[in-house]
């Protein structure tokens, strides 16, 4: 492990334990965290706005909620702009130039919104998952969602977009399942536009991977290798899988899933996991023992290298973000109420 470490940049704020961070993907200082008080299990929720300068990083700015806030994500077309899922069910649309209220706001899943993410090669559609099971495709144009796939028959903790195919979706949840979706699906039939009444909901996942006996609470596509995902959660095993690799029987089934790379270390469960955005070997994992590791995951076959242990955080730490301008620079947060920036 390295030896010499710069010290973190940190920012606390009291009463409001973190959920999730994510990079402005338009200015190279800005952050915004999803903040519950309570720790997430009943009261408001804040939006901080985040920014790093010669002094450390301090919060610019910030929007109270009647819930918890679970999840944050950035625009990918509108520099102001970010979205947010609440524990509460709905998803609100925030321009950070405007006061206290959202700019828009949609109520259609009926329990917690653990997850958003912002398309980046798609950039006018945002998805969110629930855990009522379903993961809802949005514009923010438009008053209902797009589409909504019945992704798993339990909580679903994560839905990303692929960041080399616009049509592919990854999902995980509470069912132990990875589950890829190809939004092209003759399955469904998205919502014309005006439309009074929901589409119908589309079932069909193009690929299952049974990646853990037990959750799966996090995924991440590699930026590098197209079809290479990582996945950790209550097993406290970190996983990598090539979804070429794998033999596909059935509609949808699956009959054997290689695992490309395995880490073990953590002795809580994972709660996030992120490549690196400018290396494609790089990892980092946040866990529930107050830690989050670097991972290398290609410095031998079959035996990734553990890099780094960041461990200020006094309490679960359950997130973490790579700059996507300044390599080397990790955010994490977690639920003792702090922001802690590394250069790694």
């Amino acid at each position: 492990m390295n030896a010499a470490r710069a010290p973190p940049a940190v920012v606390q704020t009291p009463g409001f334990a973190h959920y999730a961070l994510a990079w402005s993907p338009f200015h190279t200082t800005r952050l915004a965290l999803a903040s519950a008080a309570n720790f997430g299990l009943v009261g408001n929720g804040r939006l901080h706005l985040m920014a790093m300068g010669l002094n450390g990083v301090g919060l610019e700015k910030q929007f109270d909620t009647q819930d918890g806030l679970y999840d944050v994500a950035w625009s990918e077309v509108h520099e102001n702009q970010l979205v947010t899922g609440s524990g509460d069910g709905s998803i609100k649309l925030w321009d950070i130039m405007l006061n206290d209220l959202p700019i828009r706001a949609w109520q259609e899943h009926t329990r917690e919104v653990f997850s958003i993410d912002w398309s980046n090669l798609q950039k006018e559609f945002f998805i969110s998952s629930s855990w009522d099971g379903n993961v809802k495709l949005w514009s923010p144009d438009r008053p209902r969602s797009l589409l909504t796939l019945n992704a798993h028959h339990a909580c679903v903790y994560q839905a990303l977009f692929s960041p080399h195919q616009p049509d592919t979706v990854a999902t995980c949840s509470t069912d132990g399942t990875m589950k890829i979706f190809d939004l092209r699906s003759p399955s469904y039939v998205p919502a014309p536009p005006g439309s009074a009444t929901l589409p119908p909901p589309m079932h069909v996942a193009a690929l299952t991977v049974p990646a853990s006996p037990t959750e799966v609470l996090s995924l991440d596509w590699n930026k590098y290798r197209p079809w290479v995902i990582a996945t950790a959660g209550v097993d406290r095993t970190v996983k990598v899988w090539d979804c070429r690799m794998v033999k596909v029987g059935g509609e949808g089934g699956q009959v054997g899933a290689p695992c490309e790379t395995q880490m073990m270390g953590h002795e809580y469960a994972v709660r996030k996991v992120q490549w690196s955005p400018h290396r494609a070997e790089l990892l980092a994992t946040a866990s529930y023992d107050m830690t989050c590791r670097i991972w290398n995951t290609a410095a031998s076959p079959g035996q990734p290298q553990l890099l780094d242990i960041l461990d200020p955080h006094t309490e679960f730490v359950v997130g973490c973000g790579w700059s996507l301008y300044e390599p080397g620079v990790l955010a994490t947060c977690g639920w003792d109420s702090r922001l802690h920036i590394f250069h790694v």
